[in-house]
């Protein structure tokens, strides 16, 4: 009786909201239009119109929309739980997110008011005119943003996750001497060496993976075309499980755009085109400050990219579409993070008057845009590009930049950088930490980001291609820690942080799979 009432908690969410979606309505079409055919027949109503639901692939497409509900909706708690204990557990994450947020928009609000531009205003019709005519060569306007700058810097953030405390943890419970070399100091459970060979089976040093050149016992091309043919079959089935579970090897550049197409149910469907259309025409209408970080950002970043500045139209057009998308604020369901909220007509402190700024609730920061340069790779056709990135975003990307006890969450993943390379690397930790080079110092811009930037582009998506397959960002922390193990030698000789920043400056040579491979499967425990 119990596990069949927490089955139904589970279930009606999904089932309220896959009822208000276009899928519902379509297979409701589809099941009254195919009450003409003749193979349906009154006696087996039910059991025909499933069958045709079956054959004709829509039963496919709701399992994965179930499927993807299931990877965005709050963990089962109990039903008389305050909203604000179901985004995030503990009292002190959501006071220093909040303290976070407050610090953040009193930023924004502030260059607002010192560089006297407005957070929104509706555009002149002949700069409209102007927007839509350069929309695919924005690139091109070399606009003065040099009065813009950042809403806050990395460092700014890693030090307010140095600072986290739980008031209810006294500093001698359950703290080894070893605890206290790293920066941060809050007890959450993070998996160690063991535990995560467990989780990350499939990257064993025996199993066949694409990202290596050998293959061991199996010859790479051999590996790599047998692979190939199962991963078209994957994607003809059109199951986001299956293409879940077979982008934990890795997934052929050919199909990989398919592939987590599938895994995360972006479908590109005429409503999703029709969407983005819509954002684009808001865009177009309305200006926001938000806009000059978003330009700033990518100049800044993308635009001096060996890799992307060719994305540079691109990157544009998704980030100020993003910026307008309302449908994003549903992520703050289970997001320990709240929208913030600007005021109208001056009027600060009059609820009748807030209103969430920016529309998708999300504040753009220096290297956002690195989240989108890579998918630019994968598609060219900006609703899709835009679809993918969305969906990445808010089952992903969000936690690298709010304060949480997610496993998958910062504070999470630097905990478990550092507690794998005390554990395992305990000489060069205690060297760095001695010399004043706290490892996470120079390893949080990398996890922030996911590496986009830092690795080449065709290793980077090997990395993703792990995100996606075990649905957790738990390998960005485990590639920190195996690049540092890499590059031991070295930084064991280094005397100061900028010398150890020099040793990990460049990543660009780095392969991927096999670091982390030898990092999980061959390191002594």
């Amino acid at each position: 009786m119990e596990e069949s009432s927490e089955l139904t908690l589970s279930i009606a969410p999904i089932v309220q909201r896959l009822k208000g979606s276009h899928l519902h309505s379509q297979i409701e079409r589809q099941a009254k239009d195919c009450l003409r055919r003749s193979e349906i027949k009154l006696e087996s109503l039910k059991e025909d119109v499933r069958s045709f639901l079956k054959k004709s692939g829509w039963e496919k497409r709701l399992q994965n929309a179930v499927y993807r509900e299931l990877h965005v909706q709050l963990p089962l708690s109990h039903p008389t739980a305050p909203p604000e204990q179901l985004k995030e557990p503990l009292a002190y994450m959501r006071k220093a997110q909040a303290s976070w947020e407050k610090r953040v928009l009193k930023s924004l609000n502030s260059m607002s008011t010192e560089l006297g531009v407005p957070l929104a205003r509706k555009r002149p019709a002949a700069e409209q005119k102007e927007l839509t005519d350069k929309w695919n060569e924005m690139g091109t306007d070399e606009a003065d943003l040099s009065r813009f700058r950042p809403v806050y810097a990395l460092k700014d953030f890693l030090e307010v996750l140095i600072s986290l405390r739980n008031s209810n943890h006294g500093s001698c419970e359950d703290v080894s001497a070893r605890s206290h070399w790293g920066l941060i100091q809050v007890p959450l459970n993070v998996r160690d060496i063991p535990q995560l060979r467990q989780a990350y089976s499939e990257l064993n040093l025996n199993s066949g993976q694409l990202g290596i050149d050998d293959h061991g016992h199996v010859h790479p091309d051999l590996f790599e075309n047998d692979y190939v043919q199962i991963g078209k079959k994957v994607v003809v089935e059109q199951d986001s499980a299956a293409a879940q579970q077979y982008s934990r090897r890795g997934c052929p550049t050919g199909l990989r755009a398919d592939l987590w197409a599938l895994i995360l149910n972006s479908t590109n469907q005429p409503q999703d085109v029709m969407h983005y259309e819509q954002l684009r025409a808001g865009v177009i209408q309305h200006d926001l400050l938000v806009d000059n970080l978003i330009y700033k950002d990518v100049k800044l970043t993308a635009s001096n990219d060996d890799y992307y500045f060719v994305f540079e139209d691109f990157l544009y057009q998704v980030l100020l579409c993003f910026s307008r998308d309302t449908a994003v604020l549903e992520h703050f369901k289970y997001n320990s993070a709240t929208p913030p909220k600007s005021y109208l007509h001056g009027k600060v402190g009059d609820g009748e008057y807030a209103v969430v700024y920016p529309p998708n609730g999300v504040i753009p920061f220096h290297g956002f845009s690195m989240y989108v340069a890579p998918l630019c790779f994968l598609y060219n056709e900006p609703s899709k590009l835009y679809s993918v990135f969305r969906e990445m975003y808010i089952r992903y990307f969000f936690r690298l930049h709010s304060i949480s006890s997610s496993h998958s969450g910062i504070v999470s993943l630097c905990l478990q950088f550092e507690r794998l390379l005390q554990t395992h690397l305990p000489q060069l930790f205690y060297h760095l930490r001695l010399i004043g080079a706290q490892p996470l110092r120079i390893a949080f811009k990398w996890m922030v980001r996911a590496f986009s930037g830092y690795l080449s582009t065709d290793q980077l998506l090997l990395l993703w291609d792990r995100i996606l397959g075990y649905d957790s960002m738990e390998v960005v922390a485990v590639l920190a820690a195996a690049v540092f193990a890499f590059r031991a030698e070295n930084l064991m000789e280094v005397t100061s942080l900028a010398s150890a920043e020099a040793v990990l400056a460049d990543l660009s040579t780095l392969k991927v799979v096999p670091l982390i491979q030898i990092f999980l499967f061959a390191t002594a425990i």
